[in-house]
């Protein structure tokens, strides 16, 4: 056997590890074809897939098409702020590091269309350019053993292109009590959660956007105050 080799022990041990995520995460969907396809979805994320969309997913868990995957992600109940919390308890059981730090990080997603809610033309540093994109906030927690866990995750809506424009709005179904907040206060915002959450931090986050630009300096002179 090559040295470092997968065994069998091991494969079942993973298993046995994931089923117990599993059991934990179903209570939060209500319906057994959501838990079904909820599991599917976990799994394709996992698997070494060249490129994850809906089609190669669907494929790898033996779907004939993704409709079904899309319909969860989409149109079924389900609280992705309990799967959220979820997570976060998962990580500190598992993974809590006293020196740990949070890493936040502004990310772009291109768009053909303007229906996508905040979607405009805005700079990303992930396309580093202006396009037509949507503008992600998110939180990692990083280990010193250089564990990194997702953890929370805000979509930076544009003041005067979308929460002006109530019509629009409605139309994609932002909720309408929903305000205004820069990626600055977004980051705040999460790492108060993330405190509230029980991740023991032992200093000011860090963030991928240059040091140098104002929105770092506000983040890291707020979020010092935090910890």
């Amino acid at each position: 056997m090559y040295d470092g080799a997968v065994t069998r022990a091991d494969l079942q041990l993973w298993e046995s590890d994931l089923q117990g995520l599993f059991s934990r995460l179903r209570p939060l969907f209500y319906r057994s074809e959501s838990r079904l396809h909820a599991e599917q979805y976990v799994r394709g994320l996992l698997a070494p897939l060249a490129r994850k969309n809906g089609w190669t997913i669907a494929e790898h868990v033996g779907e004939p098409e993704p409709k079904a995957l899309q319909r969860l992600l989409n149109l079924s109940p389900w609280d992705a702020d309990a799967v959220l919390g979820l997570n976060r308890e998962y990580a500190m059981e598992h993974l809590a590091d006293p020196a740990a730090i949070l890493v936040a990080d502004p990310t772009g997603f291109p768009k053909k269309g303007t229906k996508s809610v905040g979607v405009q033309r805005q700079y990303s540093g992930t396309l580093g350019r202006v396009d037509n994109c949507q503008i992600g906030t998110f939180l990692c927690y990083v280990t010193t053993a250089r564990d990194r866990v997702l953890v929370d995750r805000r979509l930076y809506l544009p003041e005067e292109s979308w929460l002006a424009d109530p019509a629009r709005c409605a139309a994609a179904g932002v909720p309408p009590d929903l305000a205004f907040a820069t990626r600055p206060a977004q980051v705040i915002e999460m790492i108060r959660a993330a405190r509230a959450a029980g991740y023991r931090l032992p200093g000011s986050p860090r963030t991928r956007s240059s040091a140098k630009t104002p929105a770092c300096a506000t983040i890291s002179k707020k979020a010092g105050s935090l910890m």
